[in-house]
């Protein structure tokens, strides 16, 4: 899995750094690994680049080229020849620093990495994207970071999609809104990025083009799916009792909080312009997201 907000969930005006001059030329023989390549973000991450005949290698538990973030034994031979890794982490505590000092000594000279809108503001949420960061910004190889806010296919891929179907999402959001970013646009992002050298030493921040509150991004999806639909905003009490009846683990529920208190706060509910600094173009509408998602099916009932 990907993990910018949701615990893992990923997603203030646009926040675009650069830190440090591009240098070097991207060479086409290059072989880029693409960690959680059966991921939200990496499985469309490995085709594109596929598709586009770059040198890539999938890496994951499932992969051919097993990685496993616990399983330190699975390491070498996923870097073994590699130039540029792609990284999302999962949802536990992971030993990034490790793994990125293990990747400098295999020869790796670049870091592209996932991470989460307002991840250096956050106060009690997202310490392994905050470590994430530090540990490629401090490698002294060539790195960028693209900090998404929350994935629009959360709606449809996993996450709220049980709940979807159910016909009620809830959730402690306090009337916020949100950017909601479509994955599309953050995989178009950090495939330009593993590319080009132009956004070497860049923190982009990818929103998508709106900020909506959560029950009109309900309400779009069920306009688009022919779903009766609505969405409570509950209090962190209410939704704490929701998830011990679900039976979610303490850790689980900790993350949730956390990141619910996070949004809370309000200060990620502005839209950036980093998708078009970086694309050119304006980022995917939500409305156009749920058409596209309805269209493919994603809240047909299934057959039993």
């Amino acid at each position: 899995m990907d993990h910018p907000r949701w615990p893992r969930f990923t997603g203030c005006m646009a926040q675009t750094t650069k830190t440090q001059q591009p240098h070097g030329t991207r060479q086409t023989d290059d072989l880029i690994l693409v960690l959680a390549a059966t991921g939200k973000t990496g499985r469309r991450v490995l085709d594109r680049l596929q598709a586009a005949g770059v040198n890539v290698r999938a890496a994951s538990r499932n992969s051919t080229v097993q990685f496993d973030w616990n399983n330190r034994a699975t390491w070498s031979a996923a870097l073994n020849g590699v130039s540029t890794v792609y990284v999302a982490l999962p949802l536990t505590p992971v030993p990034v620093e490790d793994f990125v000092d293990q990747a400098l000594a295999a020869g790796v000279r670049r870091f592209v990495a996932l991470s989460g809108r307002g991840a250096d503001i956050w106060e009690n949420h997202g310490q392994e994207m905050v470590d994430l960061e530090r540990a490629v910004r401090g490698s002294g190889v060539d790195w960028s970071i693209v900090r998404a806010s929350n994935f629009a296919q959360n709606f449809d891929e996993d996450v709220f999609r049980e709940s979807i179907m159910a016909g009620e999402l809830a959730l402690p959001v306090g009337g916020m809104s949100e950017p909601f970013v479509d994955v599309e646009d953050v995989v178009d992002v950090a495939v330009t990025m593993l590319t080009q050298d132009v956004w070497v030493g860049s923190t982009v921040e990818v929103t998508g083009p709106e900020s909506l509150r959560w029950e009109d991004a309900v309400a779009e999806i069920a306009r688009a799916s022919g779903r009766k639909i609505q969405f409570i905003d509950v209090s962190p009490e209410e939704f704490a009792i929701r998830l011990r009846a679900q039976g979610l683990p303490d850790a689980d529920a900790k993350a949730l909080d956390a990141m619910f208190t996070e949004i809370r706060r309000g200060r990620l509910t502005e839209p950036t312009k980093g998708v078009q600094e970086v694309l050119g173009r304006e980022a995917r509408a939500f409305a156009d997201y749920a058409a596209t998602a309805a269209a493919a099916g994603a809240w047909a009932e299934q057959p039993s």
